[in-house]
C-alpha cells in the first residue's frame, strides 16, 4: 500500500494516478471539505479512463496535528508520497505556512516510526537553493543561506527537509525531490494552479524568471526514484528556466490579450514603501515585501542536470506543456460559461 499526503492538489493527484496506473494500490490523503469531483474531473486530461482509476482510490481524512490519525492512516503502508504543503507568499500566512510544513512533516515521519513504511519521498521546492555553484547556477549542493531574505515559505520548506535529513540518520530510506513552479490541470486559482488564472487576469508583469516543471515529468520521476530505490539525496527536478514575460506572452497570446506589461524595479520597491506606511491598511499590500520583490525581479539558473544524468530522462518542452494544460484550463472555462 502506498499512502499520499495532499492527494488534492496538483501534483499529489498525479502522482496517485500514476500509481494507479501501475497497479499499485494508493491511500490518499483529504481534508474534509477537499473536493473530490474537481479531482475526478482533472483525471478525464490524464487519462481516458478516469473514472475506474478514481473509484481504485481510498481516500481518507488525516489531522496532521493528530499523530493516532496519522499512524492509522499509516497502516499496511510501506511508501509514502509527502506532498501536503501549504504555498503562499503573504506574511499574514507565515504561521500557517510553518506548522502545516514544518510540524505536518515532522509529525508524519513521527508517525512512520515503528510502522511498515519502508520508503519515504518527501516534495520540497527550489526556493530552499540560495549557494551557487562555480557555473553560477543553483544545483543540488546549493545550500540553504540562513543569512539571505527568504520568505517564510523557502524557510519552512528547508526546515522541513531538515526533519526529512533527520529521519534519514535514524534509518528511513528517504529521497527530496526539489520542484521548480509545476505547470498542471485543475486545482485552478490555487497553488501552482493559479498560473494561467494569473496571466489572464493581469496586464502586468515582472522582470525576473524563475524554473517550471510539468506536473506529469515531477510525478514520473518521483515515481521512478522510489521505484529504484534511491535514496539520501535530493533532486532538482525543472524542465526550463523562463522569463515571466515570455511565458506571459505564450498564455496571454493564446488567450487572445495584450502582452502583460513589464513592472519596473523602481514600481515594485514603491510598492515596498508603501507597504511599510499603509500595508496595516490595505491588505493586498502586505504581499510586497523586499523578499517577495527580489524574487519576481531575478532570475537563478537552475540546474536539472543531475537528475537527466541519474535516470537519463527527458523533460516535456516548456512550450508543450503550457499548451496542453492551458487549452485543459481554456477548457474549463467553457465549460463554467
Amino acid at each position: 500500500m502506498v499512502f499520499v499526503t495532499g492527494a488534492t492538489g496538483i501534483l499529489g493527484r498525479v502522482i496517485v494516478l500514476e500509481l494507479l496506473k501501475k497497479g499499485k494500490k494508493v491511500r490518499a490523503a483529504k481534508r474534509p471539505i477537499s473536493n473530490l469531483n474537481e479531482v475526478r474531473h482533472s483525471y478525464t486530461f490524464y487519462t481516458e479512463n478516469p473514472d475506474d482509476f478514481f473509484s481504485k482510490i481510498e481516500w481518507i481524512d488525516v489531522d496532521f496535528d493528530d499523530i493516532n490519525s496519522l499512524q492509522d492512516a499509516l497502516k499496511g503502508v510501506d511508501e509514502v508520497y509527502h506532498c501536503a504543503a501549504k504555498v503562499g507568499f503573504n506574511p499574514k500566512d507565515s504561521r500557517e505556512i510553518y506548522h502545516v510544513n514544518v510540524k505536518g512533516t515532522e509529525n508524519l515521519l513521527f508517525a512512520c516510526d515503528g510502522s511498515e513504511v519502508k520508503k519515504f519521498l518527501h516534495v520540497s521546492s527550489i526556493a530552499v537553493l540560495d549557494l551557487f555553484n562555480d557555473k553560477g547556477e543553483l544545483d543540488e549542493d546549493s545550500d540553504f543561506n540562513p543569512k539571505d531574505e527568504h520568505s517564510a515559505y523557502a524557510i519552512s520548506k528547508h526546515l522541513a527537509e531538515m526533519e526529512v535529513w533527520r529521519a534519514s540518520a535514524e534509518g528511513l530510506n528517504t529521497v527530496i525531490v526539489n520542484p521548480g513552479m509545476i505547470v498542471g490541470s485543475g486545482n485552478w486559482g490555487n497553488s501552482s494552479g493559479d498560473i494561467f488564472p494569473t496571466f489572464e487576469k493581469n496586464g502586468f508583469t515582472f522582470s525576473g524568471g524563475t524554473s517550471y516543471a510539468d506536473v506529469r515529468d515531477v510525478a514520473n520521476i518521483s515515481i521512478e526514484l522510489m521505484e529504484k530505490n534511491i535514496f539520501g539525496e535530493r533532486f532538482i527536478i525543472i524542465s526550463e528556466n523562463r522569463k515571466y514575460a515570455e511565458l506571459g506572452k505564450q498564455i496571454r497570446g493564446k488567450l487572445g490579450l495584450k502582452e502583460a506589461k513589464i513592472l519596473s524595479n523602481f514600481q515594485l520597491n514603491l510598492g515596498v514603501f508603501a507597504n511599510v506606511l499603509l500595508g496595516w491598511l490595505i491588505p493586498p499590500l502586505r504581499m510586497v515585501t523586499r523578499s517577495n520583490v527580489k524574487a519576481i525581479s531575478s532570475m537563478n539558473i537552475v540546474s536539472n542536470k543531475k537528475i537527466k544524468e541519474k535516470l537519463n530522462y527527458q523533460f516535456i518542452p516548456l512550450t508543450e506543456s503550457i499548451d496542453f494544460h492551458l487549452n485543459n484550463y481554456i477548457t474549463d472555462q467553457k465549460l463554467k460559461k
